[in-house]
């Protein structure tokens, strides 16, 4: 007797390692998409905050009034940052880049004016907020000119755009892969104690009662799941970073804390209600029906 229910015991404890293991690899693949997602709206952001609008100057402002100018346009809702550049400089710079000095051939006069190079914030580096944008910039006394890559701009957010709805659709399909996978694991594991559950219907025990031990170890197994999955997700992000520490710039605090946010609330939902689901549907069956199964 004491054979049986360590063996029975054992078969047991097999099957929720093993249906830990199946939710931890699903989690995994599901943690991805997630990152994936958060990780290219952050690249999204960070091209469209380094996409310069440039403001030519007229040669009679000042560094001083140039100075007071920026500050004020510091206040704009859709400024990020904001260089100036003065005419001596861009003429250094110009220098550098052409390696001649061009006042040799202008006797001497600068010809290269003082402009600010801004970066607009995300949400308005789009074509249509950067025209009226680039009106308003231009109403400023002295503004000579305004100037920006708008075609460069439209080919940036029709990319983004298509990325974004490829992880989207990716998102939505893996979530439907996931919850069907998962799902199954689920309803093995309980198709395995399907007499156990129609003895205990049989001696009185209430549904709640019944279902309650299956709901609370399956939102055990999902926790384990979720905690290992993050593991192995964590070291992937850890070993990317060791070879290009970069990716600080679009995966941050706040990617990682959503991504094991998503997988701790997807692991323990979904497992347990996966097995209320399963739990109710052997109660609600005979003892003959559970034969034919």
């Amino acid at each position: 007797m004491k054979k049986r229910k360590k063996t029975k015991s054992g078969r047991q404890g097999l099957q929720a390692v093993t249906l830990c293991i199946s939710t931890a690899m699903v989690l995994i693949l599901l943690g991805l998409v997630v990152f994936s997602v958060m990780a290219a709206r952050n690249l999204s952001d960070y091209f469209r905050e380094h996409l310069v609008v440039t403001m030519m100057l007229e040669d009679d402002m000042t560094d001083s009034e140039a100075a007071q100018f920026c500050k004020k346009l510091e206040g704009r809702p859709y400024i990020n940052e904001l260089t100036f550049v003065s005419k001596e400089q861009a003429l250094k710079e110009g220098t550098a880049a052409l390696g001649t000095d061009p006042t040799e051939f202008t006797d001497g006069v600068n010809p290269f004016p003082s402009l600010i190079e801004a970066t607009m914030k995300a949400d308005y580096a789009v074509n249509d907020s950067l025209q009226w944008i680039a009106k308003e910039l231009k109403a400023y006394p002295k503004v000579a000119e305004v100037r920006y890559q708008q075609d460069l701009i439209e080919q940036v957010n029709r990319n983004l755009a298509k990325v974004s709805l490829v992880l989207l659709v990716l998102a939505v399909l893996l979530t439907f892969v996931s919850f069907s996978l998962i799902n199954n694991t689920v309803r093995l594991g309980i198709y395995a104690r399907r007499f156990d559950i129609h003895t205990m219907k049989l001696v009185g025990a209430s549904w709640s009662f019944i279902r309650g031990p299956f709901v609370r170890q399956a939102v055990f197994i999902g926790l384990m799941a979720s905690v290992l999955a993050c593991i192995v997700l964590g070291g992937v992000v850890y070993l990317w970073h060791l070879h290009q520490p970069e990716i600080t710039t679009v995966v941050n605090l706040q990617v990682l804390l959503i991504t094991a946010g998503v997988v701790f609330l997807f692991g323990i939902a979904i497992t347990a209600f996966c097995s209320g689901i399963s739990v109710n549907k052997f109660l609600r069956m005979k003892a003959g029906e559970l034969y034919k199964i």
